[in-house]
């Protein structure tokens, strides 16, 4: 722990929703110079929130600043909510972005490129550094952990882009918002599940994640897991080039991932609100 402690900008953002307490909260501290990780790793589990972001100079010159991601039990060297509501905490601080166009966040996982989409912030997917089947006796433990069988399952693929995540698709949002998973089965997998509303639902996809082995029994909202997913689908033909999903339907949320392609990007976008504005401790 820091020795020295003092007090640091801090911010509570609801991020994925366009109603404040209906997203999936992040805290940021927006000046985390001087903390190590140790300090950093125990005030991320000390908020109980599924990740706790740190703002940093940049290493890199081409990025507007660094930032360093903490779920309540380890280190992603990405995660996408953290990376709109950081990005949307540090422009509302007074950063202005050097490229003008975009915001570039440097993290563990290298550049992140973030745009205003409208009224949202969009970040473009990052690349899978895992992507294909499933193994056999990995598909197994995906359908004992959702309690499936392995014929509900339409398909099922890695996507790693910081988070190790394994892609579920169901062959109906219906399926998805049923699921009852056995966490105990589910060890150490990073487990998203998808699948496809009829049409005329207002959203396109309903979406659920589940990493307990990260101190996360459901993710309220996933930017990582969705961009991967939106890879892997729009790249197969199952998802059109531009879709709305919705996820922590579960939950009591009201998620909203916004998905677009441009010139061979996928962007990930959504509306954050920041609703503490305040200093921490440490």
């Amino acid at each position: 722990m820091n020795p020295n402690p003092r007090h640091r900008p801090f911010h509570q953002v609801d991020v994925f929703a366009g109603q404040a307490y209906r997203g999936n909260p992040l805290a940021v501290v927006l000046d985390a110079q001087g903390l190590d990780a140790a300090t950093m790793q125990h005030f991320a589990n000390w908020t109980n929130l599924s990740e706790t972001t740190f703002l940093l100079p940049p290493r890199d010159p081409r990025a507007d600043y660094r930032v360093r991601i903490f779920t309540g039990a380890e280190e992603f060297p990405f995660a996408g909510h953290p990376t709109l509501g950081s990005a949307h905490s540090w422009l509302e601080s007074g950063g202005v972005p050097k490229s003008g166009g975009h915001v570039v966040q440097e993290c563990a996982a290298g550049l992140v490129r973030i745009k205003l989409d409208g009224g949202r912030l969009a970040f473009a997917a990052p690349p899978l550094t895992r992507f294909g089947p499933v193994e056999d006796p990995v598909r197994r433990q995906l359908a004992a952990a959702l309690r499936v069988s392995a014929g509900d399952i339409v398909d099922a693929c890695w996507l790693v882009n910081g988070p190790e995540w394994i892609g579920v698709l169901l062959e109906s949002a219906e399926q998805v918002l049923a699921l009852e998973p056995d966490q105990a089965a589910m060890g150490d997998l990073k487990i998203g599940v998808i699948g496809p509303y009829h049409p005329g639902a207002g959203t396109d996809f309903e979406v659920r994640t589940f990493l307990p082995g990260a101190g996360t029994v459901e993710d309220p909202v996933t930017g990582s897991f969705n961009a991967g997913a939106a890879q892997w689908l729009v790249g197969s033909g199952r998802a059109p080039e531009q879709y709305v999903a919705s996820q922590g339907t579960v939950l009591g949320r009201d998620g909203r991932i916004h998905v677009s392609t441009e010139d061979g990007d996928v962007w990930v976008g959504g509306e954050s609100t920041t609703c503490i504005r305040g200093t921490v401790l440490l």
